[in-house]
This record gives C-alpha cells, sequence and structure tokens, in this order.
C-alpha cells in the first residue's frame, strides 16, 4: 500500500525531528506492510516527522566549508563578515549571487521536505481509528502540523516571493507545479493553517520542545505583522490582529524573559523561560547544534573543536552602533573579544568581534558537542512585534507597548524612553529588534517588511533600495526578492520565470 510506503519515510525520519522523543539514540523501529498502522505511536510518528525539516534552518551547506543555511540571511544583511571565502561570503558581500549560488537551494530543500511530511501526516492522522486515541489528541496533533506547515511555507515566500503550493501527498510522479503568487499562499495556507491551529487545545508552553499555543500565536502574530507591511501591504487590520496575538502570547503564555543573557546560552534551560518555540538539538546524538564551531573564531585554539570555522561575525559599524553602556554589546554577552587558549590558558584576543550567542561552554572546553537549541521564537521578539503591530493600529504607541520595549531596554541597562511619536516610537523598536535580536536570522526579513535598514555610520534610517552597505554594494529592486534555485529550474520549468533580476 502506498501509504504504508509513506509511512517508512515518517518512521525513518524519528531520529531526525524537532522533539527529545526522537532525539534519543536509539531508533523505535519502522512500519512493516503487516504492521498494525492504526495505533497512537504512529499518529504521533506522523506528527513528529513534520518537526524533522526545521533542522534545515541549521543546515549544512556539503560544497561550502563552514557553510550553512543560516549563513545566508546573515550574509544578505550587509551587517556582517566572515574569516572564510569557502562560505561563499565574498559573492554576498558584493550582492553578486545568482540562482547556482550558494544556500538557495538547501534552504528550498528543506522547507518541501518539511512540508511534504506535514501534508502527509494532515491526509493520515484522519483516518487512524485506535484505542486510546481521543478526538482532542488527533486535534491537537493536527494544530501541531499545520502550525509547521505555515512556517516551512512562511519562510519559502518570504525568501522566493511566488512558490509552489503543494498541501498533498503527490499520486504520480507528475511533479512539475507552477509557482503560486505569495500573497495566495498566506491566504489560503499560511493564515488558514494557523487559524486552524488556534482553536485547539494545544497548552500554552511545552517543555518537551512540541507546538504549543504560544508557538501557533507567535507566528501568526508574526505572520500578520509581515502580511501588514511590504510586499503584501494588508495594512492596518493586520496589524491590529498580530497585536492581538502578540499579546495573548504576552498575557496568556507564562513565558519571561531571562534575567541574563547568558541563560539563553545554558543548554539546562531550553524549552523554558523566554523560549517559545526552538529547533531540538542534543549532544548525545549525531544531529548536534552546528552554530557553536561556525561562530568560534578561525583557528583560534579556544576550543576543543577540530574546525573553528569563523563563518559569521558582526561588522565593526554594527558593534559601533550600540548605544553606549548597552550590556548587549558588552564582552560574553551577545558578542565576545577574547577567550583563554584551550592549551596555554592564557587570553587569546581575536582580531574581530564574534558572536557569542551560539557558546556553549560545555561543548567548547569540553565535548566539542554542543546542546544548544536554537530559537525561532522567544518573549523579547513577541514584546518587540506587539509595540510595532499595536503602534501602527492605533496611530501611537500605547502604554502597555512602551512598558515592553522598556523591559527590553531596563535588560540590556539602558534607560527607559518616555513619550515618542508613532514614527519616533516605531524606529526605536526597529532598532531595538535589530540590537536585541541579532544574528537569530530575524534582520534581512525585517528589512523586507518594512523596507527600510538602519545606517550603522549616520544613524538614519535609508530606504531598502539605494541602501549602500559598509561593503560598497547597493541594495536594488532585484534583492527583494532570492532567485528560485537553478537546481529547480533544471527539473521543473514551470517554476520560470525567475524573479525580477535573475
Amino acid at each position: 500500500m502506498k501509504i504504508v510506503r509513506y509511512s517508512l519515510v515518517v518512521l525513518a525520519l524519528l531520529t531526525m525531528g524537532g522533539c527529545k522523543e526522537f532525539l534519543q539514540e536509539n531508533p523505535t523501529g519502522f512500519i512493516s506492510p503487516s504492521s498494525n498502522v492504526s495505533s497512537v505511536k504512529v499518529a504521533r510518528a506522523y506528527a513528529n516527522a513534520g518537526y524533522a525539516s526545521l533542522q534545515g534552518f541549521l543546515s549544512g551547506q556539503p560544497a561550502s566549508y563552514g557553510g550553512n543555511t543560516w549563513n545566508l540571511l546573515e550574509f544578505v544583511t550587509g551587517k556582517v563578515n566572515s574569516d572564510l571565502g569557502q562560505t561563499g561570503f565574498a559573492t554576498f558581500q558584493k550582492l553578486a549571487y545568482n540562482n547556482s549560488s550558494f544556500y538557495f537551494d538547501t534552504w528550498w530543500q528543506q522547507m518541501y521536505l518539511g512540508i511534504g511530511n506535514c501534508n502527509l501526516a494532515i491526509q493520515s492522522i484522519p483516518s487512524i481509528n485506535a484505542s486510546g486515541l481521543t478526538d482532542e489528541q488527533k486535534t491537537n496533533m493536527l494544530a501541531e502540523v499545520h502550525t509547521l506547515r505555515a512556517l516551512y511555507y512562511f519562510q519559502l515566500v518570504r525568501m522566493y516571493g511566488a512558490v509552489p503550493s503543494v498541501t498533498s501527498t503527490p499520486t504520480d510522479l507528475n511533479l512539475n507545479v507552477p509557482r503560486t503568487p505569495a500573497k495566495d499562499i498566506y491566504d489560503k495556507i499560511i493564515i488558514p493553517d494557523l487559524l486552524l491551529a488556534e482553536k485547539s487545545t494545544l497548552p500554552w508552553q511545552d517543555n518537551t520542545g512540541k507546538v504549543s499555543m504560544g508557538a501557533v500565536e507567535s507566528l501568526l502574530a508574526d505572520v500578520y505583522l509581515t502580511y501588514a507591511g511590504a510586499a503584501i501591504n494588508g495594512g492596518a487590520q493586520f496589524y491590529a490582529e498580530s497585536a492581538k496575538r502578540s499579546l495573548n502570547v504576552i498575557q496568556n503564555g507564562g513565558y519571561t524573559l531571562f534575567p541574563e543573557y547568558t541563560d539563553m546560552i545554558n543548554p539546562a534551560n531550553k524549552n523554558l523561560g523566554e523560549f517559545i518555540l526552538q529547533v531540538q538539538y542534543a549532544a548525545s546524538v549525531p544531529s548536534i547544534n552546528p552554530l557553536t564551531p561556525l561562530t568560534i573564531p578561525n583557528y583560534s585554539g579556544i576550543s576543543k573543536y577540530a574546525d573553528e570555522y569563523g563563518s559569521v561575525y558582526p561588522t565593526d559599524q554594527f558593534m559601533k552602533s550600540f548605544p553606549a553602556g548597552d550590556k548587549r554589546a558588552q564582552d560574553r554577552q551577545f558578542v565576545y573579544r577574547s577567550y583563554p587558549s584551550l592549551k596555554t590558558g592564557e587570553t587569546v584576543t581575536f582580531r574581530n568581534t564574534y558572536i557569542y550567542k551560539w557558546f556553549d561552554v560545555n561543548a567548547v572546553t569540553n565535548t566539542a558537542k554542543s546542546d544548544l537549541n536554537y530559537t525561532l521564537y522567544r518573549l523579547a521578539d513577541v514584546y518587540l512585534m506587539y509595540a510595532e503591530a499595536s503602534n501602527r493600529a492605533e496611530g501611537s504607541p500605547n502604554a502597555k507597548a512602551v512598558d515592553y520595549v522598556n523591559k527590553i531596554r531596563a535588560r540590556a541597562k539602558l534607560a527607559p524612553i518616555g513619550a515618542l511619536s508613532q514614527t519616533a516610537f516605531e524606529q526605536e523598536v526597529w532598532l531595538q529588534r535589530y540590537f536585541e535580536l541579532c544574528f537569530e536570522n530575524k534582520m534581512w526579513f525585517d528589512m523586507i517588511r518594512t523596507r527600510k535598514v538602519h545606517n550603522d555610520v549616520t544613524g538614519n534610517w535609508d530606504d531598502f533600495v539605494g541602501h549602500r552597505t559598509v561593503f560598497d554594494a547597493t541594495f536594488t529592486e532585484k534583492n527583494l526578492l532570492f532567485p528560485v534555485p537553478l537546481q529547480e529550474l533544471n527539473v521543473n520549468p514551470n517554476l520560470l520565470p525567475n524573479n525580477t533580476g535573475y
């Protein structure tokens, strides 16, 4: 049976997925043609498979030493540099990338693998009738995979614009699906998936790493905020919808800001406190978080890692743009400038400032296996989404919005803001997103939806189109979307025409 063959794939993914249960070393087995495919475990297996491609957010690039999908969304901002030519950084530094450049095909493939697993789960779970499997359980599992499918599509439309709409498992080899406009993907897949998930009884928090109601609402707030801005330009109604969802998370989710920034790089805090949705990693399995070695200064000799890549680090101009006294820019907070040599114990001072957000101390000094998760949504992000969305929806900042921004500033040891105009408050929120969420793959999408870029030299907010980076490259209309990968075009000519400029 076709469904049995698909199930083999689903359970094979159990060791790769997004929750702790399927990050254990001992696989639970496979479905054979004689297996009972109507059980609680099988339903859970289908749902779990939807998480597997979350690790695609940090997927290695086979032909690139020190290359990772995460690199792309940092490289293109013009706010980072790299120690490694093998990452293809120079191409992105010059904005000279094309449809065969690193990363584009990997992102595309990983997101569609995730969509395929979600589609299979959405198709299969409703028909499973098993003892001990309640309708509520099935509804909640479906809410998880609808949320994950929305997340994968959200990533795709922001990167590529129009993409193929695939909402069911294929029944033949006719896979040459044409592109669907981004607005239709939002209207027919992303938003309906999340509104459906919103009706479930998922808990507000889930400390095992599964999708919670907090994750559903955070993603929906982000989707509506993006939909309200460029390129969809939905307007005030959707800013209000975004503010509603983010406020739900703040008031009902039970999430709290960590007292210290370094609490975010303590493996004991995974899926707790400030964290709303994370990609799951574990040091005890082959699928370990790759960002720790990726961001250690190249061949600095401070760690147990055989390869210290220095793949991504902030520009001097970006670091100088932090306000005086900002704790986030201080040593061993979000960044670091020196560390003891593992061999001599003497302090090694680096040539540049490097990223400390993914510094797993135990992995660096002992195991060379990072146990940190990778965060997709955390409370600080939601505070700032609410502040921006409510300010736009209401025409001025309300007291809650100001309070949430001041909570972010207080942790950074910055003075609170007072009364500001709508425009001044919006720019303050944008700036806090730059500083608070730096190196979390958020900045590029903020640039695209606001069509604004903070000029780290002048302090002004430049229009995206026409902004000149510190590498003397200028953003154009072409850079608002990435190209559909050549590899995909070669097998599916229905994806043509490519995006403008490619």
